[in-house]
């Protein structure tokens, strides 16, 4: 059985790799309606996140720029994609699920719903096994509370 679980530990590692290395929406996004600044100064994270939303409220683009570890960036790309097409509240449920998930490697009271944005968010579970690095990986997800109430700026602190 370990050898499943060292399988899907290199998978995990892969994964945040390639987000490290390429991240997905990392752009400025022109046209957001909402923007928060993020810093980790433990680490030295820093990202700014643009969110566009639809007319119903909820988001239709998401996009960010900084500069950080390669948790920090993984995360941060692997929450543009996740969040699309949100409404506030579900992003926010999300935020939390992931927040656990970072935390205890497990979200045992995650939402059904939430079911399929979670599995993709996996990969970061193993951040639970290093504390130091759970503000890395959450600190895409602060900044994104921090846009949604339109405060501006978030920290992993």
């Amino acid at each position: 059985m370990s050898g499943l679980f060292d399988d899907l530990r290199d998978l995990y590692q892969e994964v945040i790799l390639d987000h490290g290395r390429r991240p997905r929406n990392f752009r400025r996004l022109d046209d957001a309606d909402a923007t928060a600044r993020g810093d980790n100064p433990m680490c030295g994270d820093r990202i700014e996140l643009f969110l566009r939303r639809a007319p119903d409220g909820a988001i239709a683009e998401a996009a960010f720029q900084g500069r950080g570890c390669a948790i920090s960036t993984a995360s941060a790309s692997l929450m543009t994609e996740v969040v699309k097409g949100k409404a506030p509240e579900q992003a926010r449920a999300l935020g939390a699920a992931f927040r656990e998930l970072a935390m205890t490697g497990a979200c045992p009271d995650c939402d059904a719903a939430l079911a399929d944005e979670m599995e993709r968010l996996t990969p970061l579970s193993g951040v639970h096994e290093f504390p130091s690095r759970v503000k890395c990986a959450t600190l895409a997800w602060h900044t994104l509370n921090a846009a949604l109430d339109g405060t501006k700026e978030a920290s992993s602190e």
